[in-house]
């Protein structure tokens, strides 16, 4: 078995001086190890190299790990401890420098491309948690922290927005959750409501029974339909009982499709910016609630060289000028092929026209598509 750390210091310092920054390790006689002593530098990559059975995973998990976590657990109160697996002394005369430690199992695991080491020891969640409950939410727009709103605050925003503003007045009551909600829906419609925004469509309750079990859902239903003709009394039993409904929390949805959302707990009292309580889910970058809605949580951008798909625009759709198209055989080429033959057929475009002498708007069609996709993919 051989030790090697990055850059490790050209001479170890004497030990118990001030400057000591190392694990050391006294006669370890853990498993098949003999009475061995081990130096390993802190704040250092250290590799642990050797052959089977040279007792590599001795030191490592059953030597340093299990005296860190044997340590940590005897930090706890009794009444702790009892729930808590101990794991057994290593075998040897004395560790002295070892900070708290975790360990990442040597098995394969159910690990996908965005685990991270906090994912795999779990620490994640413990974060997500505390910030969760202990953060501070700040408003997005002017950075101030999150204060309560109450109902008067709530209805003069609404009253602001002026005089003849149609507004839909929303309680959300699911989200992001699976189910059928077949209960919620009958004694929603039992209560005399008629619609309600399934999955971001507004929706008949009498057209709905339930929902697709295993799939997640959000709901909202309608509590009331008005035109906004200042601080009236209809306004102020609306927003009322759409914020019991919600459990605190409303939404109003104006007429060219954008949404105000109202939290009695937390709200902007500058600019009426108003966010869901903070969840675990929120800080989950797995999660669709918490995730980057550019990169999806992965923390990179997928996007294509147009001068990769076209290097030679002087050439004609006839003369192969989409590139990314002939480099694809077999049926995938087929299917590129005939999407990009149906795009030109459907935009008019001249087959032996050079690419760069066709219309602009032609062009970004061909590579972006109608709606910002790559139209042949």
């Amino acid at each position: 078995m051989s030790l090697q750390t990055e850059n490790p210091p050209a001479e170890a310092p004497a030990e118990g001086r001030a400057e000591d920054h190392w694990i050391r390790v006294r006669h370890l006689r853990t498993h098949n190890l003999k009475d061995i002593d081990v130096e390993l530098p802190r704040d250092r990559l250290v590799v642990i190299t050797g052959i089977s059975g040279s007792g590599k995973s001795s030191l490592a998990f059953d030597s340093l790990y299990a005296e860190g976590q044997r340590r940590y657990i005897e930090s706890l109160s009794s009444y702790a401890r009892q729930f808590l697996q101990r794991m057994p002394r290593p075998d040897c005369d004395r560790i002295t420098g070892l900070p708290p430690t975790i360990a990442i199992e040597q098995q394969m695991g159910s690990t996908g491309p965005q685990s991270t080491v906090a994912t795999t020891t779990e620490l994640y969640d413990f974060l997500r948690l505390l910030f969760a409950r202990v953060g501070t939410p700040h408003c997005p727009r002017c950075g101030t922290a999150i204060r309560h709103q109450t109902l008067e605050q709530i209805v003069a925003f609404l009253a602001d927005l002026g005089i003849g503003a149609r507004v839909t007045l929303l309680a959300p009551l699911v989200r992001g959750r699976k189910g059928h909600y077949r209960e919620l829906l009958e004694r929603i419609r039992s209560e005399g409501y008629v619609r309600a925004r399934i999955d971001r469509a507004i929706r008949d309750l009498d057209t709905v029974s339930h929902l697709e079990r295993y799939k997640t859902h959000d709901v909202d239903v309608v509590v009331d339909r008005l035109v906004i003709k200042g601080e009236s009394s209809r306004l102020t039993d609306s927003v009322r009982t759409a914020l019991n409904l919600g459990k605190g929390v409303c939404i109003a949805l104006r007429e060219d499709g954008e949404e105000h959302l109202f939290n009695q707990r937390f709200a902007c009292l500058n600019c009426g910016v108003g966010i869901e309580e903070p969840t675990p889910n929120l800080f989950s970058f797995n999660s669709p609630y918490g995730r980057c809605p550019h990169c999806r949580g992965r923390g990179a951008l997928e996007q294509f060289d147009p001068e990769l798909i076209v290097p030679d625009p002087g050439r004609s759709i006839n003369d192969a000028a989409v590139e990314a198209v002939q480099g694809w055989s077999g049926r995938t080429g087929r299917r590129l092929q005939e999407k990009l033959d149906e795009l030109v057929e459907t935009l008019h475009a001249d087959r032996v026209k050079p690419f760069r002498k066709m219309a602009a708007r032609k062009r970004r069609a061909l590579l972006h598509g109608d709606d910002g996709v790559i139209a042949m993919l």
